[in-house]
């Protein structure tokens, strides 16, 4: 069965308020996920408005993330 995912990928952003400058732990209950998006363009202009809002937070980063499917994934 062919898969209908092959060759595709989708984008996120992801993040939150990190417990400190490390950015290794988020603050609980602070996490944010958008998307998903079909393309990096469409995550990158969701990250560029959130970032904008909390500039002032020096803790707060989002990342935008590429996700495709795992080869080999069970039917």
């Amino acid at each position: 069965m062919n898969d209908p995912l092959a060759n595709r990928e989708i984008w996120v952003v992801w993040g939150g308020v990190f417990r400190d400058t490390s950015f290794t732990e988020l603050e609980t209950g602070t996490e944010e996920l958008h998307g998903p998006f079909h393309s990096m363009a469409d995550a990158e202009k969701v990250w560029l408005e959130r970032m904008r809002r909390m500039v002032d937070i020096a803790s707060h980063r989002l990342f935008v993330l590429r996700a495709v499917p795992a080869s080999g994934s069970a039917t």
